[in-house]
């Protein structure tokens, strides 16, 4: 539960910051400040571009491999409606664009992507490092631990 509170913090904090510029360049960059941040956006990207490899490929396995959760039957029905939503079009990446602004172990991804019809897809995700690999947040349906109950989202009643 704590994990899952963790990433919808880090993506109201992306969904927050999702305002700023952009630049019209189409060269693929990494926001690095410093080595050990440049490292980090290196295997955040590469997560970005496994993601990018997994649509192409029409691979829920690989889907559910850089998004970090456990191969079951809920993560198997969203990875397959991700698929059928983008994927197998051939996507070719033309910006990245990596910010390690909530430490360095998580960050926010900015994607900029074209189809092979020259459709766009700007994709905004968390990225986060659990022991040593990034993973990006791409599973929205994932279920409360047994014996948690979620949070709630109604109005309080009095």
């Amino acid at each position: 539960m704590q994990r899952r509170r963790l990433l919808a913090v880090a993506a109201a904090l992306v969904v927050a910051s999702g305002c700023s510029s952009r630049s019209n360049e189409a060269q693929p960059s990494v926001s690095a400040p410093s080595p050990s941040a440049s490292e980090a956006s290196d295997g955040a990207r590469e997560a970005v571009e496994a993601y990018v490899r997994a649509l192409n490929s029409r691979s829920a396995t690989e889907l559910i491999s850089v998004g970090g959760v456990e191969d079951e039957e809920w993560s198997r029905q969203e990875a397959e409606r991700i698929l059928a939503d983008r994927g197998g079009r051939g996507w070719k990446i033309k910006d990245v664009r990596i910010q390690h602004d909530m430490g360095p172990d998580v960050g926010s991804a900015r994607l900029l992507a074209e189809d092979r019809a020259g459709k766009s897809l700007r994709d905004t995700f968390t990225v986060t490092r659990e022991k040593g690999t990034w993973h990006l947040t791409v599973f929205t349906g994932q279920p409360a631990e047994p014996g948690k109950e979620s949070a709630a989202t109604d109005v309080p009643r009095s």
